[in-house]
């Protein structure tokens, strides 16, 4: 093993930056690695090179307020490697990464895992055509390309994310064709039990009025309480058919969807280590139990950011620190007077900064259908598996989740059920009357990521 760090964050997002700053000012040696070739993760991604653009303008206020962590973060003196990928963690705690073609296994008296969110699988005939994408693939393109769709643009699914992509689309000078709202109803009355926070934190609630706003003038049609959405085409999209709630068949000539319905915490590596996670049921997703720093039950394994529990940039902020106190504490580098000092006004910034977020669960849950697709819909983009077909395998001998990986490869694609994972947990527990956190989840094993045999033989296998 060529390299030690007392800390190993993994992710250069919110969490990540905001960590390192905070160990490297207690003098803990830290090396940051993130996928992405620049600090920021996807809420702040390219922002850089674009926040004093006028795509930074685009994007807004929240966005270009990143500029000033990236710009800490890079003079803070942890290591960082971008374009860099971690394969696999084994006790101890050694950190396996790769990057241009070599891997290299990295030792680490602790890790931090701040890998974020990923937008929630949400599976309709038709989502695996050209021309169907997320509305997340769509924002990444006006980050890093200043790329809009040149057609209209239809989009369909429930929560924030999509009012703010529409607003900026429609900044940069796109069109919105219309606006399939799947927000199942009553969401208001939903949020009644938190009117006092909605009061307290207006000026954030007001962010999501204005974009609504910006919506209507724009002349976009919104269209509420659709079901049964179907993406057509030979070769690629061409027609949405959808459901009225009045009943009604619309179809509509359409050449971009953007879907989304919501995000849901990254846990691939959380669930490969063996971390202990609790099912929430408001948002029918796993998250990992932490403690006040965020440490999981592995010892000197932490979680920040939306990793551990969805909060939004500002949150993720302020769980970075909180882990970096943790993990300053745990390596003896903060008195415990200090600890607790910054631990206690942390906590209450994050409790604040978290004050809206049992509202927005309640506005916006995931909708039932999401994970009842029909026998024709492709639920496993890897292996082209129908969910027809996970209920076939269903009925052979009543599997569980990883048996039935076992049975139709469901979940051994590239991306190891990051996408299918939730939507076959629920169809197996459909089948067998059970309820999904009963069910189970996916085991996850090395490699997390493809990783090729030259890749491989690169490793100095006689040092480590």
């Amino acid at each position: 093993m060529s390299r030690t760090f007392d800390v190993v964050i993994v992710g250069a997002g919110p969490a990540g930056m905001s960590a390192a700053v905070v160990l490297s000012e207690q003098g803990l040696q830290v090396l940051v690695v993130d996928e992405q070739p620049a600090p920021g993760g996807q809420i702040w991604r390219a922002v850089e090179t674009i926040a004093h653009t006028a795509t930074g303008d685009i994007l807004g206020a929240e966005y270009k307020s990143g500029a000033e962590l990236v710009q800490r973060f890079r003079a803070c003196g942890a290591k960082y490697e971008p374009n860099t990928q971690m394969w696999k963690i084994e006790p101890g705690w050694t950190v396996f990464i790769k990057s241009n073609g070599v891997a290299e296994a990295v030792g680490a008296r602790q890790v931090l895992l701040a890998t974020g969110a990923q937008e929630r699988p949400a599976p309709f005939p038709g989502w695996t055509l050209p021309g169907v994408l997320t509305v997340g693939a769509a924002q990444i393109l006006l980050k890093t390309s200043r790329q809009i769709p040149a057609e209209p643009v239809w989009v369909v699914g429930s929560g924030p994310l999509p009012l703010l992509y529409m607003a900026q689309l429609i900044r940069a000078g796109g069109k919105v064709a219309g606006w399939l709202d799947t927000t199942p109803p009553g969401g208001w009355r939903r949020a009644l039990p938190w009117a006092s926070s909605m009061v307290a934190e207006f000026k954030e609630v007001s962010k999501g009025l204005a974009w609504l706003h910006e919506i209507r003038r724009s002349g976009a049609r919104r269209i509420k309480g659709v079901k049964e959405l179907r993406a057509l085409g030979d070769g690629r999209l061409e027609q949405l058919q959808f459901r009225l709630k009045s009943g009604e068949l619309c179809t509509v000539p359409a050449s971009v969807l953007l879907s989304h319905e919501g995000v849901i915490p990254s846990i691939h590596i959380t669930q490969s280590l063996g971390c202990k996670h609790s099912w929430s049921a408001q948002q029918r997703c796993l998250v990992p139990d932490l403690d006040e720093w965020g440490e999981t039950d592995q010892s000197g394994i932490f979680v920040a950011g939306d990793g551990a529990g969805i909060g939004g940039a500002k949150a993720a902020c302020v769980r970075g620190e909180l882990a970096a106190i943790g993990m300053a504490k745990r390596a003896g580098r903060m008195a415990a007077d200090e600890v607790a000092k910054n631990t206690d006004a942390l906590s209450r910034r994050l409790q604040t900064l978290l004050r809206l977020r049992p509202m927005l669960d309640s506005m916006y849950p995931p909708r039932e259908s999401i994970y009842t697709p029909s026998d024709e819909t492709v639920v496993c983009r890897c292996e082209e598996l129908t969910a027809g077909d996970i209920r076939k395998a269903c009925a052979i001998a009543q599997p569980g989740v990883n048996q039935l990986k076992a049975f139709t490869r469901a979940g051994m694609g590239p991306c190891q059920g990051r996408q299918c994972g939730y939507t076959i947990a629920s169809i197996v527990a459909a089948e067998q009357q059970k309820a999904v956190e009963d069910v189970g989840f996916y085991r996850i094993r090395p490699p997390l990521k493809p990783i090729t045999l030259g890749e491989l033989a690169s490793l100095d296998v006689e040092e480590k």
